[in-house]
């Protein structure tokens, strides 16, 4: 049997040979009136949907383990993508991957997170150093074009085949062990079918087996949505503090300012939808205006020039209500996704894949010992949307805010709150005791403020029934 290099270097082959040289002709009624034009019929071991973050590194470590794998991109890398702040937690993934120095190279070093609210007189910042565990002390913020390149060229090198420019219609299970017949059309008009033993669903919001299934649902306890641009001469902090995330508090939500290594900053409003729903400008209009309404973001953007038409994205929070089938699984944002104040998504994503790759691993050598493997994945899936959850929920609460405003180390709370934002939560850490000792000072506040919580309660109450299910296009 050829090994994953030769498996690969021959699907490479197929796939740009051209529709007259294809590996098997598909010539069953599923090809539609216009038989005439060839289609690529390819088998593989794992197929799986997206290129981004998450299907890049699954497929590496399937690649490395000497499965065939193929990954299928709708786009064509580099391509643009939000969510540029990364975690600490990432960092240990880039090594296992190889990518660390690639990462390094394009990132723009980020020692910690500060809070501005215009409810209090100071700004917070929290470094990553000071977290429970001081072997994590930095992260990055990069150009996610840049970024999700690395990770996508890096499961080529690992022997994954990759396509891009290929957009997935079909998929039909075939029952049993027999895996999934899976159509996709390039953008050059031609199709490729590939049976596959294994699919995994990567696609990020796209969500191709949450909507296939009707299995992706609005997360009833949350909604948010995103206006977004970029800015060239924004003010940044001075010294080691220039690559801080600021997040600024505001009265319909809460910005983001992440400052990038080619000396862009990227700035978005994440907001209660039904402010996005009273836009009734164009949307960079209609962004600027939402930063005037944050002075302490507005002094910082004052000399600032706004270098693209600004983006919009509704709804943001949904979970799908299972994760995996016989022969199938999804992993990050095709599964979940929640607001992205703490900057979780590529870490859960990548984490999440890691997990996928084992159980997926075992599943392929010996179905019937896998169950194990699943298990732990279910778990891994669950537990970092779980526990961001918690505090994404009450990230506008006044309680909160004057808990992250005021933070104190009373039973080690800071330190372990720094682990969170660390993205530190699948470790051996001994964080736990320390974050239920924060959560119960939480309850404890918000019960001797009763009537502000009760207040806010039935504010978020009301913003969240508030959906906005319109997307305004870019610039519109």
């Amino acid at each position: 049997m050829n090994n994953a290099a030769e498996q690969a270097a021959e699907l490479h082959a197929a796939l740009n040979a051209g529709p007259d040289s294809s590996i098997g002709a598909a010539s069953d009624a599923s090809a539609g009136p216009d038989r005439s034009a060839a289609r690529t019929l390819l088998q593989c071991d794992v197929l799986v949907v997206g290129g981004g973050p998450a299907g890049s590194t699954v497929a590496t470590l399937l690649a490395r383990k000497g499965h065939q794998v193929t990954v299928v991109e709708k786009a064509i890398h580099p391509r643009f993508h939000i969510g540029e702040s990364l975690l600490p937690a990432n960092l240990p993934l880039f090594e296992a991957l190889g990518v660390a120095d690639e990462v390094r190279a394009i990132g723009m070093k980020k020692p910690g997170a500060e809070f501005v609210s215009p409810w209090h007189e100071h700004k917070q910042t929290f470094n990553f150093c000071d977290a429970w565990d001081k072997s994590m002390p930095t992260a990055y913020q990069v150009r996610r074009a840049q970024f999700d390149e690395i990770l996508f060229r890096n499961a080529a090198k690992a022997g994954a085949t990759t396509l891009e420019a290929c957009r997935i219609h079909t998929i039909d299970f075939l029952g049993g062990d027999a895996g999934a017949r899976v159509t996709g059309r390039r953008d050059d008009g031609t199709e490729v079918i590939w049976q596959t033993r294994f699919l995994v669903d990567a696609s990020g919001r796209d969500t191709l087996l949450g909507n296939r299934f009707k299995a992706k649902i609005k997360n009833p306890r949350h909604a948010s949505s995103a206006i977004y641009g970029h800015f060239r001469d924004a003010q940044r902090n001075e010294g080691e503090a220039a690559g801080n995330i600021t997040v600024f508090w505001f009265e319909h939500g809460w910005f983001w300012f992440i400052p990038l290594a080619d000396g862009t900053t990227s700035v978005g409003a994440v907001v209660w939808p039904y402010y996005l729903k009273s836009r009734t400008k164009p949307l960079n209009e209609f962004l600027r205006d939402t930063i005037a309404m944050c002075p302490a973001l507005s002094q910082r953007l004052a000399q600032a020039e706004q270098v693209a038409d600004a983006e919009a994205t509704g709804n943001f929070a949904y979970v799908c209500d299972h994760l995996r089938g016989p022969n199938y699984l999804m992993i990050g944002d095709a599964y979940t996704f929640i607001d992205p104040v703490f900057s979780s998504g590529v870490m859960l994503a990548m984490n999440g894949a890691f997990a996928a790759a084992e159980a997926i691993d075992a599943w392929l050598i010996d179905p019937a010992r896998s169950n194990a493997a699943f298990r732990r994945f279910d778990k891994v899936m669950r537990h970092g949307p779980r526990h961001f959850s918690w505090f994404i929920y009450r990230v506008t609460n006044p309680t909160m805010r004057d808990l992250f405003m005021g933070p104190r180390n009373f039973l080690r709370m800071k330190e372990a709150l720094l682990s969170v934002l660390a993205g530190d939560i699948f470790g051996r850490t001994p964080i736990w005791a320390s974050v239920l000792a924060f959560k119960g000072m939480y309850y404890v506040l918000s019960a001797l403020n009763l009537g502000r919580t009760l207040d806010a309660a039935r504010r978020r109450r009301v913003n969240i029934g508030s959906v906005d299910t319109t997307l305004p296009q870019r610039g519109d």
